[in-house]
């Protein structure tokens, strides 16, 4: 039997736990000469739900066609079929998808030289499961709502190893903030920021997708903060989330302002612009200061994707200060993933941790809705106008909730297999090592259309 869909009829899918055969029995999958088992794997692939034949047989999808830093140049946006979960995958219809600044390093061939177009763009996505694999169903069910990481995330449906995927309790785009962004301001200032109470943090892009993060948590380990942005609005933002010094570089010289309100230097520096920005921060450095690289983003744009600096003094710098520059990169540091994403999710339904998305809302052209809005929010962000994590929304929500009679059946299955107890348990579990897995493969395994992700 085909790998695709097991039936199609006037553009409508249908899906069941048996498919029949001459000869066969297809809901008990037993063969009159010879019993097998109940599910019967070499007929049944997949389990589907069409909700009212609401997915469709063709998608639209974002591919990278040529190498550029240029996304609008190197993206096209095309219609294809709407893809087949696999044994011990996901087919997961998209409702927000987030856009990074690595988006374009991605584009670029930056990541693996070996890859060539075309191939899938977009990192991240948070949707519902919509079709599921017979091995994935021992885990998941149609209708959960899951976050995940992996290439082909700008497309309106992804297919997703089961492994991979990350249970949220519901669809909402800040789901996507915690699990890369802000898992990277935690153990980044944790393991190499060694904060202590009243020492000065300095953020760049501090209202940006990650920034946001890091602000919120130095000022939690009783820091005072200072966050750079672009503008009045930002700022206010960045007070509202404990920042006590917002530094608006189009308003203030950065350099000046610090060398003049903070003339001991600054113990901290969480730093993600690169060239100009990162220059002031050594600068800007106290005696036995740390600065922190998780990025720079300022260079991504040019061919060569690395920002211009100055560092010809940088080793009498840094020796006469007794200072330091590390850098991130957060799949080296998995060992401290498990106790980051507890706690950030503990902080965050508890009300103590703010996760700002930008979707647009006040953009030019409005929200960013439908997958073609990805070239705009790409654009937005690299000019600089967000304010928080930018997301696209690819879908609103289905219509119709009604399920096949199979998946039911699954459903039903599965559910009375998992008490509520456990239910609560394996959450953590699978969170955790979904996105174990998901880390551990984009760092360690270059083959095909997978590639390394770039923390930003």
């Amino acid at each position: 039997m085909s790998s695709r869909l097991l039936a199609r009829s006037g553009g409508r899918a249908v899906g069941a736990i048996g498919a029949r055969r001459t000869g066969t029995d297809a809901l008990s999958g037993v063969r009159p000469a010879a019993r097998r088992s109940i599910v019967d794997m070499s007929y049944s692939a997949h389990f589907m739900d069409f909700q009212g034949s609401s997915i469709p047989s063709a998608m639209r999808k974002l591919v990278v066609t040529k190498l550029s830093p240029n996304f609008r140049e190197a993206v096209s946006a095309q219609t294809a079929a709407v893809p087949t979960p696999g044994d011990a995958d996901l087919l997961v219809r998209n409702r927000y998808v987030g856009v990074n600044a690595s988006d374009i390093n991605y584009s670029s061939g930056r990541y693996d030289p070996s890859v060539k177009p075309p191939f899938d763009a977009g990192f991240e996505g948070v949707g519902e499961v919509v079709g599921l694999g017979l091995s994935a169903s021992s885990r998941y069910t149609v209708g959960d709502t899951v976050a995940y990481f992996g290439s082909g995330a700008f497309a309106e449906y992804t297919v997703v190893p089961a492994k991979e995927s990350v249970p949220v309790p519901e669809v909402r785009p800040e789901f996507l903030t915690l699990l890369v962004s802000g898992a990277t301001a935690y153990i980044a200032l944790k393991r190499l920021g060694d904060l202590a109470e009243g020492e000065t943090v300095l953020v760049t892009a501090a209202a940006g997708g990650t920034g946001q993060f890091a602000v919120q948590l130095a000022k939690q380990a009783g820091c005072h903060v200072i966050g750079t942005c672009s503008s009045d609005e930002k700022a206010g933002f960045l007070k509202s989330i404990g920042c006590d010094r917002p530094i608006n570089y189009a308003a203030e010289d950065l350099a000046k302002t610090l060398k003049r309100e903070y003339p001991r230097g600054v113990d901290v520096v969480y730093e993600s612009v690169g060239g100009g920005f990162l220059e002031v921060a050594v600068n800007s450095l106290a005696n036995k200061g740390r600065l922190i690289v998780i990025g720079f983003i300022s260079g991504y744009q040019s061919a060569s994707g690395f920002p211009p600096f100055r560092g010809g003094t940088l080793p009498v710098k840094l020796l006469q200060k007794s200072a330091s520059i590390r850098g991130f990169f957060l799949p080296h540091f998995l060992a401290d993933y498990r106790e980051a994403l507890a706690s950030m999710m503990q902080m965050f339904a508890k009300g103590k941790l703010v996760c700002e998305v930008d979707g647009g809302d006040l953009a030019q052209e409005g929200k960013f809705v439908g997958l073609e809005s990805v070239y705009r929010a790409v654009d937005y962000m690299y000019a600089g106008k967000n304010l928080g994590k930018v997301v696209v929304e690819v879908a609103p929500p289905a219509a119709s909730t009604s399920v096949t009679p199979a998946c039911k059946a699954a459903a039903f299955t599965r559910r009375c297999r998992k008490s509520e107890t456990h239910q609560a348990k394996a959450l953590f579990s699978v969170l955790f090592w979904g996105v174990f897995s998901f880390l551990f493969n984009t760092q360690w395994k270059k083959s095909g259309k997978k590639a390394e992700m770039v923390v930003i």
